[in-house]
């Protein structure tokens, strides 16, 4: 399957000032994001930014960049305005990859575009989760899924809930049981991510603070991709930036 890989990266950054910029063993992060893109068999790749200083960062390194409106509520606008600008095909895929994600696995980018299809207009993935700590970290956002594979629900809480084993102990997991987690990486159909800014926000999205439950809500399918292991993390703080140095200078 081709695909167009759209990479939102904005300047600002509350943790870590001037991210999409940090130096990753001599090329900006939004650059080595772009590599993993290409690493992936994306046919096109464009950066969408709202500051000149990623856009002059880029096109020295030879990736394409657009610039979009400084206004937009969610990277998803952001994306869905350069696939405008583009002029790509109602029925295109595109993967929105994250500015952030250096050390993402470029299979996984792949294996999400491969699942938009007849009647699926959205994409993510998730895996497993082994670590009782995270089963009930409300910040790990987890996902159940209906037998075709696609997103019954996603929340913030621990689903499903094993009623008999919590009962007794939420020490340890019981045998056979592994919540997935939710990995922020979506693919779309061009037709709904142009659809999508339309969707008025959704009341269970406001109270998980979770904007994929927008589109359940309006009635919108989204299958997911289940890998076997956590990605690599992304860049959100400066202890974050320092690991994934570490990994291009090794």
């Amino acid at each position: 399957m081709t695909f167009t890989v759209i990479i939102p990266a904005r300047l600002a950054s509350t943790r870590l000032p001037n991210k999409p910029l940090a130096d990753l063993g001599g090329k900006p992060m939004v650059v080595r994001v772009a590599e993993r893109a290409r690493d992936a068999g994306a046919a096109r790749i464009v950066v969408a930014t709202d500051h000149p200083d990623i856009l002059a960062a880029c096109a020295a390194h030879g990736v394409d960049a657009r610039m979009t409106r400084a206004d937009h509520p969610s990277g998803t606008d952001r994306i869905a305005e350069v696939a405008r600008a583009l002029g790509l095909a109602m029925d295109d895929v595109v993967v929105n990859l994250q500015g952030d994600e250096p050390l993402i696995e470029p299979g996984l980018l792949a294996a999400c575009a491969s699942r938009i299809g007849a009647g699926v207009p959205m994409a993510t993935c998730a895996h497993p989760l082994a670590d009782v700590g995270e089963v009930f970290n409300p910040n790990v956002v987890k996902v159940v899924l209906d037998k075709a594979g696609r997103a019954l629900y996603f929340s913030r809480a621990t689903i499903p809930w094993h009623r008999d084993a919590f009962a007794a102990t939420r020490e340890a997991l019981p045998p056979g049981y592994a919540p997935l987690r939710h990995i922020g990486l979506y693919a779309y159909s061009n037709a709904f991510l142009q659809a999508y800014p339309t969707l008025a926000p959704a009341p269970l999205e406001q109270v998980e603070a979770l904007e994929q439950l927008r589109v359940l809500w309006h009635g919108y399918p989204i299958a997911v991709h289940v890998t076997d292991s956590a990605p690599e993390a992304g860049v959100d703080t400066p202890e974050d930036l320092a690991r994934v140095r570490l990994h291009y200078a090794s």
